[in-house]
């Protein structure tokens, strides 16, 4: 039995996502093998993801977010900016919308400049290991400072992090950052994925919340670039930790089509 599905892309910082409107329940029963097929990049759509928007009561919408390996994720930074434009762009919300994901509810705005600012989770315990530093943004991050980060091999790095025993059963994602001129650049490997990714939102805010942890900083904003382009980080610190925690960048949609797909 064949199913056809509308689907769009779309990307944020170069991190790249197949969204689907499944206010009809369209998307419902996708398995790990037919996700996985659609993220493949040279069998499928492909992308670093794959999210479907839910009516859901009490909130404008809900995220439904898959990793490329076609299981759920707490949740995706960019991901989270992708799917409230592409909300915003469906007429379901306004400038502001509260929505909800796996890991509980958030806000976001959509800027006169057409970024999309995200409210993140609270950061209240931040842990250091001989590898770095281990702390959760909506999903668990490693961060490690390094020099020299255009020559690292991300893959292999972080693959060895990532499979730690400290950290499973469940893993982490890892990230190398660098510090230039007061601007974090940072490459990241993402579980789920298995590979480094052009950009990781829930990354770069755990790149920017270790840095300000590590170093004493003051500073409440960092510009942090990745290979995809230039995400905004800000938060107020206190003492419980990081609050008020934002991220903010592009949201842009490639493409829209239908596939079809064999479901049982």
């Amino acid at each position: 039995m064949n199913r056809t599905l509308q689907f769009y892309k779309w990307q944020g910082a170069g991190n790249d996502f197949i969204i689907g409107d499944n206010r009809n329940h369209s998307w419902n029963g996708l398995t790990p093998d037919t996700i996985q097929y659609l993220c493949n990049r040279h069998f499928g759509i492909g992308a670093d993801g794959l999210m479907w928007l839910n009516s859901c009561s009490g909130y404008d919408f809900e995220m439904k977010y898959f990793n490329a390996d076609g299981y759920e994720a707490e949740m995706c930074g960019n991901g989270g900016r992708c799917i409230v434009a592409f909300a915003h762009r469906l007429g379901i919300t306004g400038d502001h919308t509260r929505f909800l994901a796996s890991d509980g509810a958030h806000e976001a705005n959509l800027l006169p400049d057409g970024l999309v600012q995200l409210g993140m989770k609270p950061v209240n315990h931040i842990e250091f290991h001989k590898d770095g530093y281990f702390l959760n943004t909506g999903v668990p991050h490693v961060v490690v400072f390094c020099h020299d980060l255009e020559h690292l091999d991300v893959d292999a790095l972080g693959r060895k992090i990532r499979r730690l025993p400290r950290y499973q059963p469940s893993g982490t994602n890892v990230n190398f950052v660098e510090e230039i001129n007061r601007v974090l650049h940072v490459r990241t490997y993402e579980r789920g994925v298995e590979a480094e990714t052009r950009a990781c939102g829930t990354g770069v805010v755990a790149s920017a919340i270790a840095f300000s942890h590590r170093s004493k900083d003051q500073a409440t904003a960092f510009t942090c670039s990745t290979r995809g382009g230039e995400l905004q980080v800000t938060f107020n610190k206190t003492d419980a930790g990081y609050e008020d925690v934002c991220l903010t960048g592009s949201a842009v949609q490639v493409f829209e089509g239908k596939v079809t797909i064999q479901t049982s």
